[in-house]
């Protein structure tokens, strides 16, 4: 693995200021960039880690804290483990956070972090990549849409209500897709059942995009996340082995 460097930046959107954590390769030369985003439980130490990893492996990664307009990171104060079962009081703090970032909102701060990273030394000029977790999957399909001239490559790992009958579930989005899409279903994840797993594989065949969606046998929503309940270490493993190899093969 590859020295990193990091640091805190802060990104002006069209409503106020993004705090944002930075990590590249230390020698500093420019590097594909990928645009990280967060589970609900927002940035905090570990998913620090995870983006060092990924910067290990070559890239200059980006994880906004996409609830700023409700302050800087840590939004929430949360246990060092969280475990929702132990303390139900920590989504009823979390959940209407969530709520509040609608689809029109995220897709808005998208162009101001995507913009952000074409002006940055540290980012190779082209398209960058995008990964995400939990609701960060759905943010990942919704950007990739959006901004299909700007996304070459897009992953998403135990992501919920990726594919429902609303108005504006992150599916609909296939038609303007144009890049390669892998997301990794946690085969125990009711916000993500087999229904909705068939209605995106076959949105996104019927769009020609190419993608590949895995199930992950007998993880829960959430196995990436070491810090919380949910972790299983193998599907852990198995997701940074895709999520690798779809940045390889698109850079």
């Amino acid at each position: 693995m590859t020295a990193v460097q990091a640091a805190a930046v802060d990104i002006p959107t069209e409503d106020g200021t993004a705090d944002a954590y930075l990590v590249h390769p230390g020698d500093g030369r420019p590097r594909p960039a990928v645009l990280f985003y967060q589970d609900a439980y927002g940035l905090r130490p570990h998913l620090r880690a995870m983006a060092d990893r990924l910067a290990g492996a070559g890239y200059t990664v980006l994880v906004p804290n996409v609830f700023y307009r409700h302050g800087r990171a840590p939004v929430v104060d949360l246990p060092e483990f969280i475990d929702t079962a132990a303390d139900p009081t920590i989504w009823e703090r979390v959940g209407p956070i969530v709520q509040s970032l609608t689809p029109e909102l995220a897709e808005r701060d998208a162009g101001a972090y995507l913009r952000w990273l074409a002006d940055s030394p540290l980012v190779a000029d082209g398209p960058v990549a995008l990964t995400g977790y939990c609701m960060g999957a759905r943010l990942v399909l919704l950007v990739a849409g959006g901004y299909p001239d700007r996304v070459a490559a897009a992953a998403g790992f135990h992501g919920g209500r990726l594919a429902t009958e609303g108005p504006d579930s992150p599916h609909l989005v296939a038609g303007h897709v144009t890049a390669e899409l892998y997301f990794g279903h946690a085969d125990q994840d009711p916000s993500m059942p087999a229904e909705q797993i068939e209605l995106l594989e076959d949105t996104l065949t019927a769009a020609g995009v190419r993608h590949r969606c895995e199930v992950y046998p007998g993880a829960r929503h959430g196995y990436t996340q070491a810090d919380t309940s949910a972790y299983d270490r193998e599907a852990d493993e198995r997701h940074w082995a895709a999520l690798l190899d779809l940045l390889n093969r698109t850079f």
